[in-house]
């Protein structure tokens, strides 16, 4: 067995993993309900959101609707190797067989 992902391990950037894993693979979600599901300040979640970015794990989209500014995010397919292998790790580690 492997180990568990210490980037996606810690516990709001493993929430974050876990509701984007939840979106079609072509599909983005905003940061303002991704905020709102995770329940991070602005800050925090933004900082998260650099450390995934910086692992490839995320692609974070940036536009504006009209003169509003939109971030938008999504998992990449490394990102979602990465968290599949994770859950692994992690259901292993629960089940003992570790």
């Amino acid at each position: 067995m492997g180990q568990l992902n210490d980037v996606i391990h810690q516990p709001v950037r493993l929430r974050i993993m876990a509701t984007l894993n939840t979106l079609p693979p072509d599909e983005y979600i905003d940061f303002v309900r991704l905020r709102a599901i995770v329940g991070a300040t602005e800050g925090n979640l933004g900082a998260h959101l650099s450390t995934l970015e910086k692992s490839e794990y995320i692609a974070v989209i940036k536009d504006h609707v009209g003169k509003k500014p939109r971030t938008q995010m999504q998992m990449t397919p490394s990102g979602r190797l990465a968290f599949e292998q994770h859950l692994i790790e992690l259901k292993a580690l629960l089940s003992g067989s570790i």
